[in-house]
């Protein structure tokens, strides 16, 4: 019988496949239709969460600065919505979400999803008009906590405001009187 000797290189690849694996398959088998985020009081899907996600690039769109998605703020909307209002907020807005999804534009017949870039804000901008207040308090709530959150982000806190610290810089000509 021939004996077969382990070579040290081999055992250790083997070994880093093995580790390496274990801490992909978990990914392989993530529920599809979930959220990306963990919520405590919130149920949202993910379905939900694209919707929102458009919602929020609808509101603040790619320019020469990153739109919204790019800034994840619908996930800020959501762990501000999560954290921060009480359980009738969060039904509301939950409640407000699924009315919302299934919602049809009036002219074309189609859901928010289904609609050109100009038919979604102006789809937006005649959610003021529509009868169901579930909806328009989720659309006020998404509205100030997406402002709430790019106005907070790195992008304009660095690259667009000018932080000066107080008092400010000194100006000997200024009129006092």
């Amino acid at each position: 019988m021939k004996e077969s000797k382990i070579n040290r290189r081999a055992a250790l690849r083997t070994m880093l496949y093995i580790a390496g694996g274990t801490l992909v398959l978990p990914a392989c088998f993530r529920e599809s239709g979930s959220k990306t985020i963990g919520l405590k009081n919130l149920t949202i899907s993910e379905q939900q969460e694209l919707i929102l996600g458009e919602i929020v690039e609808t509101l603040i769109p790619v320019s020469d600065t990153p739109g919204a998605k790019d800034l994840l703020l619908h996930l800020f909307v959501l762990n501000m919505v999560d954290d921060c209002h009480g359980p009738e907020d969060q039904k509301v807005f939950t409640d407000g979400l699924k009315a919302f999804s299934v919602m049809l534009d009036k002219p074309s017949g189609k859901t928010f999803m289904e609609l050109s870039t100009e038919r979604r804000l102006l789809f937006l901008i005649n959610l003021q008009d529509q009868n169901v207040e579930e909806v328009k308090t989720f659309y006020s709530i998404t509205r100030n906590r997406c402002i709430q959150g790019y106005m907070n982000s790195k992008t304009v806190m660095t690259d667009m405001k000018k932080y000066e610290l107080i008092p400010g810089r000194y100006n000997a000509y200024y009129k006092v009187g």
